[in-house]
């Protein structure tokens, strides 16, 4: 058996069409939605995150704010642009780069943005929504990870689903977004006994466990749907997922590359939920 590839390289360029269309209805509608970008220091893969983003707005027709300050900016600092970004109505969404230099609280930055400007859906309000499934935004990644689920023709309901990994960023909303589709869902971590069997178990398998390669094919059912959202770079600079997708890519019935998968999805999702806000702000459904 040789998986379907699911590229999302693909998929996310369909998204970033449609969305195009969406955003140019809203221009003649005198609504021009705008996302404030915050870097704080020079991490070069928040760097080049950052630049990726900057060029998505503009492929579609979304404003564009960077705000890229020094690595000494104090938290009271940041706190305050934040302030200032939230009462621009120039500023439909605000993201802020994580991760933050050391000195500067990440819980309070994210708690400082205004829910209904949430790019990334990081709020403890929009995480509550989330929770109770009365949301208007999701989490670009695991948004992005059910997009490629669905484009993969495998019904989630009834299926069973096993995440790897339970950070807040994708772990855990990621088990949430399975489980309002009516999967069955296990998440796994460090502390899982027989992680291998739990996998084996999975009709869809979603890899965020941050460890290069660390799903071998032995840990796949075969037929099933794996999704890789790990991006890891090797001693010898090769880009690798959480999955070895030599070994996985033989039993699996669809996987996702890395790059090229999760990671379009994922930038795809940030113009969705930017959409999203500006309509919000000016009274429009979604």
């Amino acid at each position: 058996m040789t998986a379907k590839i699911l590229d999302g390289k693909n998929l996310a360029e369909k998204i970033k069409n449609e969305i195009k269309e969406v955003v140019s209805g809203l221009r003649n509608e005198g609504i021009i939605p705008g996302l404030a970008v915050v870097i704080v220091g020079n991490d070069p893969a928040s760097r080049t995150y950052v630049n990726s983003k900057r060029k998505d707005c503009a492929e579609v027709g979304i404003e564009s704010f960077e705000y890229a300050l020094d690595e000494s900016t104090s938290e009271e600092e940041l706190l305050e642009l934040i302030a200032k970004l939230n009462k621009d109505p120039k500023v439909s969404g605000i993201l802020v780069q994580l991760p933050l230099p050391k000195h500067i609280n990440e819980d309070a930055v994210i708690f400082a943005i205004d829910p209904a400007k949430d790019a990334d859906c990081f709020h403890p309000v929009n995480v509550g929504k989330l929770m109770i499934g009365k949301h208007e935004f999701l989490p670009c990644t695991p948004a992005g990870v059910m997009e490629l689920i669905k484009e993969s023709g495998i019904e989630v309901a009834g299926k069973e689903c096993v995440v790897v990994g339970r950070s807040n960023i994708v772990g855990k909303p990621q088990s949430m977004l399975l489980l309002s589709q009516n999967g069955t869902v296990t998440i796994c971590h460090s502390k899982t006994k027989n992680l291998e069997e739990v996998c084996k178990r999975a009709d869809i398998l979603v890899a965020a466990v941050g460890r290069p390669e660390f799903i071998k094919g032995s840990y796949i059912k075969p037929g099933a749907v794996v999704i890789d959202v790990g991006i890891n770079r090797l001693e010898n600079k090769k880009l690798v997922g959480d999955v070895e997708f030599s070994s996985a890519s033989e039993v699996a019935g669809a996987i996702t590359p890395v790059p090229g998968g999760v990671g379009p999805m994922t930038r795809a999702m940030l113009l969705v939920n930017t959409i999203k806000a500006a309509k919000l702000q000016n009274g429009r459904s979604v």
